[in-house]
């Protein structure tokens, strides 16, 4: 705390020094520090766009976010089941109606993971429509991208770096903002080239933080790591602009690396704009 003084009362000269005497003297209280910034060191907010600066372009699928799934066990409205269509980019209901909450996660086993960063965005997704930008067209369900009148999938098939997210991966997106497509099955996976299949219906859209990363002890010998995120709203983080995951470590194989533990630190996240 300072004070702050309002009325000085008197100058008095003394042989040796001269010093101010003040009256009506008031504390005024600081805000600890942690309140009033971020972790970026920015000057924080009550906004729920987690790091409020960027945010990182995903795909969630089943393993990590649907009906009946441990540890949340959501029900079928919870997570637009029964509404789930190839295209559907609404948010989820249960995460629409709790931002600002935090839940664990889980991601998925070692060769069937939960989450899935996009590292590089096809040139026929730009073309696509109804804009120039290819993730924002994926994200709006353009023409075969989910939508349009003829073949709704037909750019969705073998996605070059798509990139399933083990313990590492995982751990380097803590304090980073993620906007995610949510499916309502397995995303399949292709390694040598890696690629991915993102066709498929969809459950809709969530916006995360992404807080803590630890070690699943309640699974199998292949689970993957719990993430504990907070809910943030789509509408909010959808004007963030967006990024891609450009250093998400790429997995060998189905099997390999075995990468079920978080790293103790972990290289920090690099980001690449959306195109």
């Amino acid at each position: 705390m300072r004070l702050v003084c309002k009325k000085p009362i008197s100058l008095i000269a003394i042989a040796f020094a001269g010093t101010f005497l003040f009256s009506s003297c008031q504390k005024e209280e600081w805000a600890p520090l942690d309140e009033v910034l971020n972790g970026s060191g920015e000057r924080g907010n009550n906004s729920s766009t987690g790091n409020g600066s960027s945010a990182i372009l995903l795909v969630i699928d089943e393993e990590s976010i649907d009906n009946g799934n441990p540890p949340n066990n959501f029900s079928e409205r919870d997570v637009n089941d029964q509404i789930a269509t190839v295209g559907q980019r609404s948010t989820l209901r249960y995460f629409q109606s709790n931002v600002g909450k935090s839940i664990n996660l889980y991601t998925g086993e070692v060769g069937d993971e939960g989450w899935h960063a996009l590292k590089s965005i096809p040139n026929s997704w730009k073309a696509a429509g109804p804009t120039s930008n290819g993730s924002q067209n994926f994200l709006k369900a353009g023409p075969g991208l989910g939508g349009g009148n003829d073949d709704r999938e037909v750019l969705l098939d073998k996605i070059p770096n798509v990139t399933p997210l083990r313990a590492t991966g995982l751990k380097m997106l803590i304090g980073q903002t993620v906007l995610a497509v949510v499916y309502d099955s397995d995303i399949s996976i292709n390694y040598g080239p890696l690629n991915g299949n993102l066709q498929g219906a969809n459950l809709g859209m969530v916006a995360l933080k992404v807080e803590q990363v630890t070690k699943r002890t309640n699974g199998s010998s292949g689970s993957l790591p719990v993430v504990k995120v907070k809910i943030l709203s789509v509408e909010s983080v959808k004007g963030l602009p967006l990024k891609l995951f450009s250093n998400a470590p790429v997995p060998r194989s189905s099997s390999e690396p075995f990468d079920i533990n978080p790293p103790a630190t972990a290289a920090a996240v690099q980001l690449t704009t959306a195109p």
